[in-house]
């Protein structure tokens, strides 16, 4: 019975949003006039399509590039921004022909192949990516800051909220099929948008929210909630990428390229520019910049726009959980996914696609000397950074340890933390370093993103023991 409660859930989901076209912009967004117009679809809290949203939008690369084209004897552009909650409305407002490009994460980017292929104007296709995690770190499920539950095993028979079709849902259902609990009938699934199940976690109307970034870290941050769940447990990349109407993109092909190039003009903003980047997107989402830095910063999110193909495997793994929320049609995704255009965008910048597509790091890893050992942060499995209250810059460290020290010695010395970053020792993670389950052992401090990644150390290293944040800084050798 669940398992149709979930499915009629999506339907009315997707319904929902469809409705929302009712006051969308006009049906021919292709132009009014000598004036080519262009709606994006954009999600400013979903911050890692920020580059396709809301630092793009900020740093204004689009309108600058379509400038570029009138200056050269082309029609005006006029650049409309919508911008939402999930992706389901992008979706709708696509299907409808009211959108023209937008970005979402990945299963609701399944949920738009699918639902747009049905009308050969509203048909839409996979152009680029905006950033992902190779382990799938950017969905995590959290818990009230009092609940008992330790593991994903513990939500057994409990309500879950989750945005049925998001990236955050897909997670959990993948989650709780390894845990060997049934995820129609062995938790209860709330459908609700990211606000209302935050408010739902807060009253204790459920045990558990999954979400896609940020809700995670800024309800932790906000000690709102605490990590029960990290997604990159999965060890599947999850991404967020970028959707374009077929039927415009053929129509205005100047426009798409425009758009395209403006997406590589932010992603090298946010690589070269990272806390000026998160400030303009703080101010544009109306999220705390720590958690915007937490993710969008240094070791975090890996922006790049390349269509690899590790992320095109883990998405056509994905296409049968389709079937598993509802009515949806099937989706080829090598007809779904599209580079001509993004390849076109690399050579008009004179960068190399094929260079790009096959670097499989982090193209904005943690740089620096650690200035406490003098050891540069080479290591990406364990460098992080401290931000002073007060600094226009961070600082690096080049261990966790070393990280406490720091952090130890600016105590001493009256400086206060703003915020203070570390990979999870086991699964790569970037997180706060206060909201850490940290290890001691022996003269090594190793911090966890949950306790269940704590208490698989813990039995593979029974000379370890857990440790408070501050007990750990207190105690750390300098």
């Amino acid at each position: 019975m669940k398992h149709h409660r979930i499915a009629r859930l999506a339907a009315a989901a997707v319904a929902a949003a469809i409705a929302l076209t009712a006051s969308g912009c006009s049906l021919e967004s292709s132009g009014d006039g000598d004036t080519v117009k262009v709606v994006i679809g954009y999600q400013s809290k979903t911050i890692n399509t920020v580059t396709a949203g809301t630092l793009l939008k900020a740093k204004g690369f689009l309108e600058q590039r379509l400038n570029d084209l009138s200056a050269h004897g082309g029609p005006k552009y006029a650049v409309e921004w919508q911008d939402y909650d999930t992706g389901a409305p992008i979706t709708a407002q696509m299907v409808a022909e009211k959108i023209d490009i937008g970005s979402m994460g990945d299963y609701p980017l399944l949920i738009n192949g699918s639902r747009t292929q049905a009308n050969e104007r509203s048909q839409t296709e996979l152009v680029s990516i905006t950033g992902y995690n190779p382990k799938g770190a950017l969905n995590m499920v959290v818990v009230a800051p009092d609940s008992k539950a330790q593991a994903i095993n513990d939500l057994a028979g409990q309500k879950v909220s989750a945005s049925v079709g998001s990236a955050g849902h897909g997670t959990l259902v993948q989650a709780l099929t390894r845990a060997h609990i049934d995820p129609k009938t062995g938790v209860e699934v709330l459908n609700q948008q990211p606000q209302i199940g935050s408010s739902a976690l807060e009253s204790g109307q459920v045990a558990a929210l999954s979400q896609f970034v940020a809700w995670p870290g800024l309800l932790v941050f906000q000690n709102k909630a605490k990590l029960l769940y990290d997604g990159a447990e999965l060890n599947v990349p999850t991404f967020h990428g970028v959707v374009a109407r077929r039927d415009y993109a053929k129509q205005h092909p100047e426009v798409l390229d425009a758009f395209l190039r403006a997406q590589l003009d932010a992603t090298d903003f946010i690589h070269k520019q990272p806390l000026e980047a998160a400030e303009l997107v703080a101010e544009g989402s109306g999220l705390p910049q720590e958690v915007v830095y937490l993710y969008n910063g240094p070791g975090g999110t890996s922006f790049d726009t390349t269509l690899k193909p590790k992320l095109l495997d883990a998405f056509k793994a994905d296409v049968p959980y389709l079937k598993s929320i509802g009515d949806f049609a099937d989706l080829d995704i090598d007809k779904f996914v599209d580079d001509t255009a993004l390849r076109k965008a690399f050579q008009e910048s004179g960068a190399n696609y094929d260079a790009a597509l096959g670097n499989n790091a982090n193209p904005a890893p943690v740089t620096g000397i650690d200035p406490l050992t003098n050891r540069p942060t080479d290591n990406p499995a364990q460098a992080g950074e401290i931000w002073f209250t007060g600094s226009a810059a961070t600082q690096p460290a080049a261990d966790p340890t070393s990280l406490l020290r720091a952090i130890k010695q600016a105590r001493a010395q009256g400086k206060t933390v703003r915020a203070a970053y570390v990979p999870d020792a086991e699964l790569g993670t970037r997180w706060f370093a206060d909201k850490a389950i940290w290890v001691r052992d022996g003269d090594t401090y190793l911090p966890f993103t949950t306790p269940a990644a704590a208490q698989r150390y813990l039995t593979q290293h029974p000379s370890g023991a857990v440790v408070g944040y501050d007990q750990a800084i207190t105690e750390v050798r300098q």
